[in-house]
């Protein structure tokens, strides 16, 4: 009764953003958000370190024993041959296993959607108190359609990640562009979850961060900002993924109801 009081006044008051110090709040107050977020977090890291595990395993695989013996290095030409195998050989290694990383950790994210729209659900429910609107029963076909949504953000980021690397050729601008592109799109992953149970489509949630464009960049800004960080960034994401799936619906809910008031 506390926090539904406390977020009737909020509603009551006009308050259409809820800053991420208040969800985090909120999210601690709550045994049940606080240890089924623990239990995403340890589902998500062990699905991403088999992914992670399997694509690796496959395509050294695929390279056979092409870098466990140099080539010879006697002569000129044989010295370039080995600098250059060396540096192929690291650089390989490099992306191989951040490619590797993130496509396991999509992977992870898709597998575990249904998971997060439960959370954000109970998050809604917590927030909404008698004012929450009841879902259909928990059917399979339900949770397969969550995973299909999961899929398609999935696809569309690795569209975004083409196209940003596309927009990173352009100087300065492009780099711009680029920050833009990953900010929205975090905030379009997270809207997902508190759609998914509306059985949004993912024309509509696209359509609903456009018309808020200020707020989706202030929910899309911070997972952005951690995903410029090289290799930190998926383990660090991964941890936080839980408290940005309830900041995000704590705005999307409050945003919604002010809606239907003014309606």
């Amino acid at each position: 009764m506390k926090n539904n009081s406390m977020v009737n006044t909020t509603l009551a008051l006009g308050t259409s953003w809820i800053h991420l110090a208040h969800s985090s709040l909120f999210l601690l107050k709550s045994k049940r958000l606080l240890g089924w977020s623990f239990l995403l977090v340890l589902v998500t890291a062990l699905f991403t370190w088999f992914g992670y595990s399997l694509a690796i395993e496959f395509v050294d695989g695929l390279t056979g024993s092409f870098f466990l013996q140099p080539p010879d290095s006697s002569g000129v030409l044989g010295w370039f041959k080995h600098k250059g195998w060396v540096i192929v050989k690291y650089a390989f290694y490099f992306v191989s296993r951040v490619v590797g990383f993130y496509l396991a950790f999509m992977a992870a994210y898709c597998l575990t959607a249904p998971g997060y729209v439960f959370l954000s659900a109970s998050t809604e429910k917590l927030l909404a108190g008698d004012q929450f609107e009841q879902d259909a029963p928990l059917t399979v076909g339900g949770v397969i359609i969550d995973l299909f949504e999961g899929v398609k953000i999935g696809a569309l980021g690795l569209v975004v990640t083409v196209a940003a690397l596309a927009a990173n050729l352009i100087p300065v601008i492009g780099q711009i562009v680029v920050f833009l592109l990953y900010t929205y799109y975090s905030a379009l992953m997270f809207v997902d979850y508190p759609t998914s149970r509306r059985r949004w489509t993912l024309a509509e949630k696209i359509g609903w961060v456009k018309k808020h464009r200020l707020v989706s960049f202030r929910l899309g800004v911070f997972p952005a900002l951690l995903s410029l960080i090289p290799l930190v960034n998926i383990f660090f994401l991964a941890l936080v993924f839980p408290l940005l799936t309830v900041h995000t619906t704590l705005n999307f809910t409050v945003i919604e109801h002010h809606g239907k008031v003014r309606k």
